[in-house]
């Protein structure tokens, strides 16, 4: 009785309805504007792990956010130290360390031991380490990177996480209106194909869209969202939510043959909605809730922007669409085409008389797909997902090809550990498989006087 009550209601006030759906559009569209897009990953990890215990370490001791490998090309020893000053006197840059912070500018190149001069001078590549004062996706940092690269006129390649999420930033935020448009026209597609009338998908993703601008402007209430979440939460609410508005569209076709008015077959439309579509959508949102359980917080990220988009879509399937569809409803009866959808009629007895096959293949087919499931390779790597020819990825590359680094590590050690067990700990570190080498400033600086004072011996006798 209240499901049917509620749908006269709608179609008493639809005018209303549909102007006050329209009137908050504005406050959602604030709220889009409004809300943080986050794009550090590391974000999301739980506080009581060893890599966020470093990271906070880092930041509050040493006043170290985060840092970047600078791979500086064909360009003299002068003006690299040149450069170093620049790059000093950017406001969020803490440090930079390069050859002659690490052997002086008394020492000629000649006299670096190869040891140390391979690692930072390669094919006349050379190394510079940058630390930062903020956080890995702070905007300040952000903004370092590019002016980092304005400053260096293509001469310099920026790797670290920084540098990638900046450049997952640009392509995620120059791409995702595109794969929403293109979504929307395959989606108009086939509802073209599956619906009686040229207008009704028209009407059928406006309601969607309405319901997404909502979704979207409400994720102010949780201060940010990831970029993921951004990324695919439209166009999952999009296809999540399709079918309900679907239903009601079908629902008050056939109702309109039980019922000579209009708004009283709409309104049984969205009681017989409700009934069906309520617990359908009770499922999809536990599910979406589901995720709000991981350790990984990114989870209740997708989760909470997830199922609060299923509701919202369902509210507005029965609330906005009923509305949209009477008050077209002539233009919708004047482009009504015949359904190009077949019926399916074949698929349905062939079920129906050999669903016994059907569960045996069912049976057979399981075990295979398990396997397959148990031995797909999952990768980590944020790298391998980007395109090749972001600055990023050229510079991890650049590394990777000529340096033989594929990312580098800072190890924080206690300053009650004596000298001699810092160093017996560098030389387990690099005879671990995977690792290229190790760097340590007072460690850097005894090889270096040792090989000086050598070559010194040797030219005085």
């Amino acid at each position: 009785m209240f499901a049917l009550k509620f749908g006269k209601f709608v179609t008493k006030h639809k005018k209303a309805i549909l102007v006050l759906a329209l009137v908050l559009l504005i406050p959602a569209i604030l709220g889009i504007k409004a809300t943080k897009i986050n794009y550090d990953i590391l974000v999301y990890l739980p506080e009581d792990i060893e890599t966020i215990q470093g990271e906070n370490i880092l930041s509050q001791e040493f006043n170290m956010g985060a840092f970047s490998m600078i791979v500086v090309e064909d360009m003299k020893t002068k003006d690299i130290i040149k450069l170093e000053e620049k790059i000093r006197e950017i406001d969020n840059v803490e440090k930079v360390i390069g050859v002659a912070d690490l052997v002086g500018t008394s020492i000629p190149t000649q006299m670096i031991p190869d040891e140390i001069k391979d690692k930072i001078d390669k094919e006349g590549a050379t190394l510079l380490f940058a630390t930062f004062k903020d956080s890995i996706s702070a905007d300040t940092t952000m903004k370092t990177i590019e002016t980092l690269r304005n400053i260096t006129n293509g001469q310099c390649k920026i790797s670290g996480m920084s540098a990638t999420i900046l450049d997952t930033r640009d392509l995620s935020n120059a791409e995702i209106a595109i794969y929403v448009i293109i979504a929307v026209i395959l989606c108009i597609a086939i509802l073209q194909i599956a619906l009686d009338s040229y207008v009704a998908p028209i009407l059928l993703l406006l309601n969607i869209g309405i319901a997404i601008l909502y979704n979207m402007g409400t994720n102010v209430f949780l201060g940010q969202i990831s970029y993921i979440t951004k990324a695919i939460s439209a166009v999952l609410q999009l296809g999540v939510t399709m079918d309900f508005a679907i239903f009601l569209y079908h629902s008050y076709q056939a109702e309109q043959k039980n019922q000579q008015d209009k708004n009283e077959a709409m309104a049984h439309a969205i009681s017989k909605t409700m009934g069906a579509v309520v617990g359908s959508s009770l499922t999809t949102i536990a599910g979406f809730l589901a995720l709000c359980s991981m350790n990984l917080s990114l989870g209740k990220d997708i989760g909470i922007v997830m199922a609060k988009g299923v509701a919202l879509g369902v509210i507005s399937v029965i609330t906005v669409l009923p509305a949209f569809v009477l008050l077209l409803d002539n233009l919708i009866e004047k482009t009504k085409h015949k359904p190009f959808m077949p019926k399916f009629q074949t698929v349905t007895s062939f079920t129906v008389k050999h669903y016994k096959a059907i569960i045996v293949a069912f049976i057979i087919i399981l075990p295979i797909a398990f396997y397959g499931y148990i031995y797909t390779d999952v990768y980590y790597n944020l790298d391998k997902s980007l395109p090749k020819t972001l600055p990023s990825v050229e510079a991890n590359n650049t590394l990777k090809e000529k340096f033989n680094i594929v990312s580098a590590e800072v190890v924080l050690v206690s300053k009650e550990l004596p000298n001699y067990k810092i160093n017996e700990m560098l030389e387990k570190i690099e005879q671990i498989d995977g690792i290229e080498w190790t760097m340590r400033l007072p460690k850097t600086s005894r090889k270096l006087a040792r090989q000086h004072v050598t070559r010194r011996r040797k030219k005085h006798f």
